[in-house]
């Protein structure tokens, strides 16, 4: 990319008579608002539009019966004015639209923002300027206004969703959208109502319109969980809280997951009994709010099972609760988990179809054809209504944002940019868009989380900036490509380990036809993207390039590397304060080993489990034999556990090898061998040599497929693993069918690149290597092939390999090597490389994630080493 000073672009036509302003912005709601706020007390002068005729924002807009916000109105508000904070008190637990436009308006009111914004004028157009370092905007009133920064206030639920429809134009009676809702009242009293769509708004609605229609026909297409609101007084102790100390409750929120205080159990669901997680989904549901259910237990998001028994729950009250089973169950969701679309929250909205007056149509069984005249035709009734409200919901995230004709560096438009999918760096800015912001953009929580937190917090970042750039003569701020690349890569990454993308949902666009499938939030929490924001400003600004009079300067770097789910882990370790191995005796590193696997998730479970002796170099060796739950006989694997030869034992990978055992549908047999310091090299391969010609001998008595067998290994076990094909390839056998290493130790030399960059956080490092080469083996020893395979002088005719490494693990060089040295004497080798993971992650079954997908492709190397060739 061409730095943002670069003349890349046509030099816009900019009439003479432009306005001139620091800052435009779109869209007078919360943020907007905010920002007029802060950019005064800058001293730079902003110009707000809004298509709107006052402030406001989406709840300006959103005025269908029953809109009221699931945030709690405590939250739900602005925390920068102490004084508003005291002033304004919430009538009641969740905020409804009048009340949260009527404290808009007093904000507005309060702080004389409305001068800076221009009402009932909608952007069309942006156009940045190389040259002159400006944005030239364009309203469709006839403004025209250049301006340094251009921001993007326009809000996520701000777009409405075109009608997909056929016939809407035709009918004769009244026609309205939720998103749209008139000004004046409507009156439902004594007509026929048809209300399409049953998401958050025409939950909200339905109650309230059933209440006063002659009748009313609700067309379900996706039936969505529903959590009573339970609206009234603030609960005491939340509200006692708050009053006690805004300021330190407002900093608790900061620093929560979704911008609101909520203590959620830090337990899986599967650890408790079903009575006791009955009863707290039952507190929960008498409490009502979705915070209560979203905190119930730590893995309702990550866990299918765990999401299952919330799910089952919501359905079980549902057909609790309404009278007509088969109404009851087509009002149950069976296409999604719980959560992953997001759930609303009701005041008797279950109940509404108990009324003699209210229908329910499922169009997934019987689809909508046509609007007609009179009604709505499906495929097997004709229905005639008064009215049709039509509650079908947003372009969400982006569609706010590209309906303004965006365009930046080399006349690409925002919107050509994103047509695979939005591409952000923090949701705040994008690469080829120099100072263009976007206020809760997609890579960001916005929706996710508190809006009202976030945006305060993404307009603080942006005028913290602009002061930073200001104080030192910078004109141009724009992220790099590698930065933005990273930020899109970790968005999804934290998405992928959760089940949100199961659903077809707006939050992945799959509402909004020809809408790229992505997932569009961000889902690591406010806390997480908060230190993200703060890391980039601290780093000086990684991952932007600055550009003023006086040259250019860029910090180009990637600001999340690491999967989130390591991160995690990482995080967790680190609060431990244990020591490393390096400091520790062989007898206490054992003892913490030990510690530390009796505390991990066992793992899936297998068809059989076996636990034997087979004759060793010098003696019996300890085995644990897996077998799967299918028919057999099956492929035979033996695996050798890792430890650096100094730790383990022939059950220490238990969760690794019931997981391979699953996904490869083969045998897995882990040997244990003599460990050092007691037995030093060269013990460890050769008990590995005896043990896989010991399996290969006798692999019809244990139920495996005669034939070649495969060896496998994790770390100082990837090294007996491959020193074995070696020796056996030397002696003539046994036949092994693939060599599958992991991670594996290949080498003796300290001075690759992956040991220079090796993290203390990441627990492997080379004061432990060194620790374990030094129990291991004497240095002259060290460079012996049977020690360190990538030395051997021939590595031609080995059995087909896959060397998996992984990012941030000082093995990773030696792994690499290793299967291209493979690839160079003539052997089947591939490499994988794990990007974001370290030397353990990829073991720790049901706790690192993101190691799943990988497993799987190791499972099917392992399958592919028995496929007939």
């Amino acid at each position: 990319m061409a730095p943002p000073t670069a003349s890349t672009t046509p030099a816009q036509t900019v009439p003479d008579d432009a306005h001139t302003v620091d800052v435009v912005a779109v869209g007078a709601g919360f943020a907007g608002l905010y920002l007029i706020y802060r950019l005064r007390q800058l001293g730079m002068s902003i110009k707000v539009f809004d298509a709107a005729d006052d402030v406001g924002g989406t709840w300006y807009w959103n005025r269908y019966p029953g809109a009221a916000c699931d945030i709690e109105s405590i939250d739900y508000s602005y925390s920068f004015d102490p004084e508003l904070q005291r002033e304004w008190k919430w009538s009641q637990r969740y905020g409804a639209q009048p009340e949260i436009l009527r404290y808009l308006q007093h904000v507005a009111d309060k702080h004389q923002l409305r001068a800076d914004i221009e009402f009932g004028a909608r952007v069309e157009s942006a156009d940045w300027d190389a040259q002159a370092e400006r944005w030239h905007v364009r309203s469709d009133r006839g403004h025209s206004v250049r301006c340094q920064y251009l921001v993007m206030a326009s809000g996520c639920l701000s777009a409405p969703k075109q009608i997909d429809i056929d016939g809407v134009e035709r009918f004769g009676g009244e026609r309205y959208l939720t998103s749209r809702w008139p000004h004046e009242p409507v009156d439902f009293a004594g007509k026929r109502v048809a209300v399409v769509g049953t998401g958050s708004s025409g939950i909200q609605s339905i109650p309230q319109i059933a209440a006063r229609a002659a009748h009313l026909t609700v067309f379900q297409r996706t039936p969505n969980f529903s959590i009573p609101a339970r609206n009234g007084p603030h609960e005491p102790s939340k509200l006692a809280s708050f009053e006690a100390d805004p300021s330190a409750y407002r900093e608790a929120a900061r620093r929560s997951w979704i911008g609101a205080p909520n203590p959620g159990l830090e337990v899986s669901a599967l650890s408790v009994s079903d009575q006791e997680r009955t009863a707290h989904y039952e507190a929960m549901w008498q409490l009502g709010g979705l915070l209560g259910f979203y905190g119930a237990y730590n893995d309702l998001l990550f866990h299918p099972l765990a999401n299952h028994s919330a799910a089952e729950f919501v359905r079980e009250k549902i057909r609790a609760t309404v009278t007509d089973p088969e109404v009851a169950e087509a009002l149950c969701p069976h296409d999604h988990p719980f959560g992953t679309k997001r759930p609303c929250l009701d005041s008797g909205y279950y109940e509404t179809y108990n009324l003699p007056h209210v229908q329910l149509v499922d169009v997934r069984r019987d689809p909508i054809v046509t609007v007609t005249e009179t009604g709505i035709d499906t495929e097997q009734a004709s229905f005639e209504f008064d009215m049709i409200v039509f509650a079908t919901g947003f372009d969400a995230m982006t569609g706010a944002i590209v309906s303004v004709d965006i365009t930046g560096t080399d006349g690409v438009t925002l919107r050509e940019k994103w047509a695979d999918g939005p591409k952000t760096y923090l949701g705040l800015t994008v690469a080829g868009f120099p100072n263009l912001f976007t206020v809760t953009g997609p890579g960001s929580p916005s929706v996710l989380s508190n809006m009202v937190l976030s945006i305060e917090q993404h307009v603080e970042w942006i005028c913290s900036t602009i002061a930073h750039m200001r104080e030192r003569s910078f004109t141009v701020i724009e992220p790099t490509q590698a930065a933005e690349d990273g930020w899109v890569q970790h968005v999804a990454d934290v998405a992928n380990i959760t089940l949100y993308p199961q659903a077809a949902s707006w939050y992945m666009g799959a509402n909004v036809p020809g809408k790229p499938r992505v997932f569009l939030p961000y889902v690591g929490g406010v806390d997480a993207y908060r230190t993200a924001c703060e890391e980039v400003e601290s780093r000086g600004y990684l991952g932007f390039a600055f550009t003023g009079p006086d040259g250019r300067q860029c910090n180009d770097s990637v600001i999340r590397r690491l999967q989130p789910d390591v991160a995690l882990l990482l995080d967790y370790i680190r609060g431990l304060g244990l020591p490393t191995y390096a400091e520790l005796s062989v007898a206490d590193a054992r003892k913490m080993a030990r510690a530390a696997r009796a505390a991990r998730p066992p793992g899936p479970e297998v068809g059989e489990i076996v636990d034997g002796t087979l004759p060793g170099a010098a003696g019996p060796l300890a085995y644990r034999l897996y077998r799967p739950d299918s028919p057999g006989p099956h492929p035979l694997v033996a695996y050798f556990h890792g430890g650096g030869w100094v730790l383990g034992s022939h059950d220490s990978d238990d969760p690794l090898c019931r997981d391979l055992c699953v996904r490869s549908d083969a045998i897995i047999v882990s040997v244990d061998y003599r460990h050092a310091p007691e037995a030093r090299f060269p013990a460890a391969p050769r008990d590995g040599l005896a043990a896989v010609t010991w399996l290969s001998e006798n692999a019809a008595s244990l139920g495996a497929t005669p034939g070649p067998i495969a060896v496998a290994g994790w770390s100082a076990g990837g090294n007996i693993a491959a020193v074995v094909c070696q020796m056996a390839r030397d002696a003539g056998g046994p036949p092994i069918a693939g060599q599958l290493l992991i991670t594996p130790v290949t080498d003796c030399d300290f001075t690759r690149p992956s040991y220079r960059d090796s993290d203390a956080d990441y627990l492997l490092t080379l004061p432990v290597m060194r620790w374990f080469w030094d129990h291991y083996a004497d240095p002259d020893e060290r460079v012996h092939p049977h020690a360190s395979p990538l030395r051997a002088d021939n590595l031609s005719d080995l059995p087909p390999a896959l060397v998996v490494t992984c990012e941030f693990d000082p093995l990773r060089d030696e792994g690499a090597a290793y299967a291209e040295a493979l690839a160079r004497a003539g052997v089947d080798a591939h490499h994988m490389p794990c990007r974001g993971h370290i030397h353990t992650s990829l073991g720790a079954v049901d706790v690192i994630i993101s190691g799943a997908p990988v497993r799987a492709e190791i499972a099917a190397a392992l399958r592919g080493f028995f496929a007939p060739r």
